[in-house]
């Protein structure tokens, strides 16, 4: 067995905690503390992430999808199979580590997907973008933290809350959806959601195809 090898560190956004990158091989991971919050082989609840809202948005003429959380691009990636080369596909990460990364060591999975002409990389808080405009995005993908309730930075929850909920709803076109991803259920957030005045699916997916962990998505649509 190859053991793993720490290649880089870097702080959570509010200096508490320490993200670690490590590699085995060809296979990668990204750690907090214990938790491995991401790995290279487990990339299908990511990607459904993906193709769930690309699905729900299909043929809009030039769709804007923002993505809060670049990881290791699963969800990106997938995104861009899906969009058509009209489509302007902007990613918020908050951690510049992940961004040099993403650039240095795993660029191999990222595939040069960050170079698509249809993508801009912006180094900030998501929520930041999602308050700066309202009726921009055709989609909002929200892979951050583990889900509505984070463990890397807690600043997060406010994406989740009732007024950042709200916000999202007004940033969204008229009939476009805010898409979720969670390594769990959370039967509060379902309300919240419903609350905030969204149409709600909530789906069940695996970390690996038929395999591996269970996480949800939930799928909110806004009316047209």
């Amino acid at each position: 067995m190859i053991p793993w090898a720490q290649l880089d560190s870097a702080r959570t956004p509010d200096g508490a905690q320490e993200l670690r990158l490590k590699r085995r091989g060809d296979e990668f991971s990204i750690m907090l503390g214990t938790n491995e919050l991401m790995n290279s082989r487990l990339s299908g609840s990511e990607e459904a992430l993906a193709r769930l809202s690309c699905e729900r948005i299909a043929g809009r003429k030039r769709p804007s999808i923002l993505i809060g959380g670049l990881g290791m691009g699963f969800t990106l990636r997938a995104a861009l199979a899906a969009l058509d080369r009209d489509a302007a596909v902007t990613v918020a990460e908050l951690v510049p580590a992940v961004v040099a990364w993403a650039r240095g060591p795993m660029s191999g999975i990222f595939d040069g997907c960050l170079d698509d002409p249809r993508v801009t990389l912006r180094e900030t808080d998501v929520g930041q973008l999602i308050g700066a405009e309202t009726a921009a995005w055709d989609a909002i993908l929200l892979d951050v933290d583990n889900g509505p309730e984070g463990i890397v930075y807690k600043g997060n929850d406010a994406l989740y809350d009732t007024a950042g909920l709200a916000a999202a709803r007004a940033a969204l076109k008229p009939g476009g959806v805010l898409a979720v991803w969670s390594q769990g259920p959370d039967s509060g957030f379902t309300r919240r959601l419903k609350q905030a005045g969204f149409a709600v699916e909530e789906i069940n997916t695996r970390a690996r195809g038929k395999r591996g962990a269970r996480h949800v998505i939930w799928i909110a649509a806004k009316s047209l």
